[in-house]
């Protein structure tokens, strides 16, 4: 729904934001019910045994496994596309006509806070696992800061482009790469903010703590 809404609004259908709302509403009702019941049965309901625990993590590498092969997509269209650019975009690239970001703005800075926020929450992982509470948390809530930043500077970065992503293969592969890339900064912000609250309510402890890793 939140799919076929969004393609609706953006393409200019009267009840396309109506639709893209609803479909956002339910998918967040569904993404808060999922963590109240894995929350429950992981902290109060004792289900997360060590086979429930290497399944959640076998399921865990194998949806890492197929996002390396979605980004791997992405990168393959960038590569083809730039290192032997077509007659029709005019045989250059970037394509004739499209005005690049200055890879040192933005982009680096995000480069930066995408950096330090997995040195972070590193940190409050390996803090977590030997029993250093404070630290945990610290490093925990400095990735959700970094994080948030890094989404805020992701906007501001989709202002300044002088392209959209209808300009040739350029545009295409830039917002979908940084577009699914900032979707899943998004989505694991909120994983990690639901980690950062069970955490500082001692649901995740030094050897407790299968939902955050």
């Amino acid at each position: 729904i939140m799919a076929v809404g969004a393609v609706m609004y953006f393409h200019g259908f009267s009840n396309g934001g109506s639709l893209l709302t609803l479909g956002f509403l339910l998918t967040a009702s569904g993404m808060i019910l999922w963590f109240r019941n894995v929350v429950a049965e992981g902290t109060y309901l004792g289900s997360h045994t060590k086979e429930v625990q290497t399944g959640l993590t076998i399921g865990v590498a194998l949806f890492i496994v197929s996002e390396i092969f979605a980004f791997l997509s992405i990168f393959w269209a960038f590569f083809h596309s730039s290192l032997a650019p077509a007659i029709e975009i005019g045989a250059s690239w970037p394509p004739f006509g499209i005005e690049a970001l200055d890879p040192f703005a933005i982009p680096l800075l995000n480069t930066i806070l995408l950096l330090s926020s997995g040195a972070f929450i590193t940190y409050g992982h390996h803090a977590l696992i030997q029993g250093n509470r404070s630290g945990a948390i610290l490093g925990t809530l400095l990735t959700i800061i970094f994080a948030i930043l890094f989404t805020g500077l992701q906007y501001f970065e989709y202002l300044e482009a002088g392209f959209t992503i209808a300009d040739s293969v350029y545009g295409s592969v830039f917002f979908c790469s940084t577009g699914l890339h900032g979707a899943h900064v998004i989505v694991g912000t909120l994983f990690i903010l639901v980690g950062f609250i069970r955490m500082i309510n001692y649901h995740l402890t030094d050897s407790h703590h299968q939902g955050f890793e």
